[in-house]
């Protein structure tokens, strides 16, 4: 006996970006994602800011809501932080017929996300990032998760949201720092997909720590554009979508050895840089090309080179955790040029890496 399944869905959402969104939270909610109640997840810092003010205008709308926070930090993106969350809602008496708005940065997209996915086994999302990290990265393309001890992002689930609200006015709360460790995600989509939009980083990044409005609406809409034209291609990372994981082997590894010390974003930073020298080491990417990653990188004030604590040896064994590793291969995902990555659909977008050669680029440079 076979149980036939032939799945048929469209999962397609809107990406909302503009100043003023948050204002039309209740309209916005009413016309994408009604919902008879709605758990607004965030952070002890977003909470404060943002999250109070808004859950006070739903309710003023008549929107059922509850605000639901956990400690900000990366070390708090957990499988307790998880359960905490959904024994809330579950004590709330939330039901099917609710969803879930994550209102944060990307631990919250993330944590917030995999609550939705997992809730009941499943309710609606809507995504409203508050970083620049979220906003053009974790809360598109329905990765959500938690870390776990053997490694960042290990536990998880795809869901895709029914909207995501980039309102670019919540750029003018962002600290220098988190702008900077947004910034290296930006770098990353053009470093894989788009020359002109790597030139304009590398030609406005003045414009862009100004925070001039129409260099931070080109910043998010170029970066969105490019990720969800992954994104539409590969949903469940089954091929293209792995070269955005450029910089990230390396990355996660130094995160999860610096204990989430290091920000995603500078680790990222980090990690390019690492990996396209390894690139270079490998002759599929042009002498040239690390180097002006890290010119960029430089430029926005992010680190390229890996803290003088971690160790070599520490990092190889995060990488063995990684999840593009295959059959005990480390993979990684590489440019072969500015805008252009390598790998193909019959031979897949990441290649194998011998753990001797990373750890010589480790090491050596």
């Amino acid at each position: 006996m076979r149980v036939s399944l032939q799945e048929q869905r469209d999962a397609s959402y809107d990406i909302l970006i503009a100043p003023g969104l948050f204002q039309q939270l209740d309209e916005l909610l009413k016309r994408h994602c009604p919902a008879a109640a709605y758990a607004l997840i965030s952070d002890s810092h977003v909470g404060k800011l943002y999250g109070e003010p808004l859950a006070a205008q739903l309710e003023q709308a008549g929107v059922t809501v509850r605000l639901l926070t956990f400690p900000a930090g990366e070390w708090n993106k957990t499988r307790d932080t998880w359960a905490s969350l959904s024994d809330r809602m579950l004590a709330a008496q939330l039901g099917r017929d609710c969803a879930v708005i994550a209102l944060g940065g990307g631990v919250v997209s993330d944590v917030g996300g995999f609550v939705a996915a997992t809730y009941l086994r499943g309710v609606p999302l809507v995504q409203a990032p508050t970083s620049l990290l979220a906003m053009i990265d974790s809360s598109i393309g329905g990765k959500t998760g938690v870390d776990v001890a053997a490694g960042k992002n290990l536990l998880g689930a795809f869901h895709q949201p029914c909207l995501v609200i980039a309102d670019l006015d919540a750029l003018g709360s962002l600290s220098s720092v988190q702008l900077s460790a947004g910034l290296a995600e930006a770098v990353k989509h053009g470093a894989i997909a788009d020359a002109e939009y790597f030139g304009f980083l590398e030609r406005q990044y003045a414009e862009i720590f100004g925070k001039h409005a129409p260099a931070l609406e080109r910043l998010v809409r170029g970066s969105v554009e490019i990720k969800a034209a992954i994104v539409a291609l590969d949903e469940r990372e089954a091929g293209r979508r792995a070269i955005l994981n450029f910089g990230h082997t390396v990355g996660h590894a130094i995160e999860a050895t610096s204990k989430y010390e290091a920000l995603h974003g500078e680790a990222v930073a980090i990690g390019m840089v690492y990996e396209a020298r390894l690139a270079e080491s490998l002759g599929i990417a042009a002498a040239g090309t690390a180097s002006r990653i890290a010119a960029v990188l430089e430029r926005l004030n992010l680190p390229i080179e890996r803290p003088d604590a971690s160790r070599v040896d520490d990092l190889i064994e995060a990488m063995r955790s990684d999840k593009k590793v295959r059959a005990g291969e480390l993979r990684v995902a590489i440019p072969r040029a500015i805008g252009t990555p390598y790998g193909n659909d019959q031979d897949g977008w990441t290649v194998a890496v011998d753990e001797d050669l990373m750890r010589q680029i480790l090491v050596n440079t």
